[in-house]
């Protein structure tokens, strides 16, 4: 007679969470995620975790009634965005994935439990910005012959008008400029693949002026950051995520006061 699997309902929740932590270390470290993708996976199983303390609900013998029951309560009770629940759905189907995997549970309960439909005007997926929109944008960045003042406008023009992700830009390296003739390029890393994004002439101009301001200040070498935080707690040291976001999100009202102005970025 062959040896039977553990049951689920030998199970702990302890233990599927120790599943679950080896395989945010195995197979999601190891692809090299970003720590806030790690921290964003455990928040949002904590949060199914304490839904199922909160409704009486075993994690290791719930069903996919309980699951859409939990669906239902981020729709109706906390009213999240489809996006958002969807992202919850997708860890909570990687948890009991996991668990499969180890043969814990015979069967992943999150499967084929699908986030709400995002119900939108198509329209307002246009998040690009106008022509005027991106002048203002640059426009209003102070010119007050700062280190900082130059980053801020080489990193907005690149991500603005050439549209590499903030984690490309936190990841680049100054070895990672790249001249090809008169050309100049930034080779950045995504999650699947490394690119060059090519620079304008002017933005180009941007950039290696915020460049040779940052030799002049400081001795750089390639395997330097290329855009750095210029604080007095972490100066020299490479500009987070976090930090490239509060640049870019710099609330709209500050930008627009530059409306109008004539002297706007490019011809």
């Amino acid at each position: 007679m062959l040896a039977s699997n553990p049951t689920s309902e030998l199970v702990t929740t302890d233990r599927l969470l120790a599943v679950f932590a080896d395989f945010l270390e195995i197979d999601v470290s190891a692809g090299d995620a970003a720590s806030d993708t790690l921290n964003t996976y455990r928040r949002q199983l904590v949060q199914y975790v304490q839904w199922c303390e909160t409704h009486q609900v075993e994690p290791a013998t719930a069903t996919k009634d309980d699951i859409k029951r939990y669906r239902r309560w981020t729709i109706e009770t906390r009213g999240f965005k489809p996006a958002t629940i969807a992202l919850k759905l997708s860890v909570v189907r990687r948890f009991y994935q996991a668990a499969v995997e180890r043969g814990l549970i015979p069967l992943n309960p999150a499967a084929g439990v699908k986030p709400p439909r995002e119900k939108r005007d198509p329209a307002e997926r246009i998040t690009y910005l106008e022509s005027i929109e991106v002048e203002t944008l640059l426009a209003a960045v102070k010119r007050d012959g700062s280190l900082k003042a130059a980053r801020d406008l080489a990193l907005l023009a690149i991500m603005t008008l050439e549209g590499p992700r903030t984690v490309e830009m936190h990841r680049a390296n100054l070895g990672d400029v790249i001249r090809q003739g008169s050309n100049l390029g930034v080779r950045v890393e995504g999650k699947r693949n490394i690119r060059i994004v090519p620079l304008t002439p002017q933005i180009a101009t941007l950039l290696m002026d915020y460049l040779e301001q940052r030799e002049f200040q400081n001795a750089t070498k390639p395997s330097d950051p290329l855009f750095i935080a210029v604080g007095n707690r972490a100066r020299g040291g490479r500009l987070s995520r976090r930090g490239i976001r509060s640049i870019v999100s710099v609330p709209a009202a500050n930008r627009l006061k530059t409306w109008g102005r004539t002297n706007h970025f490019g011809p």
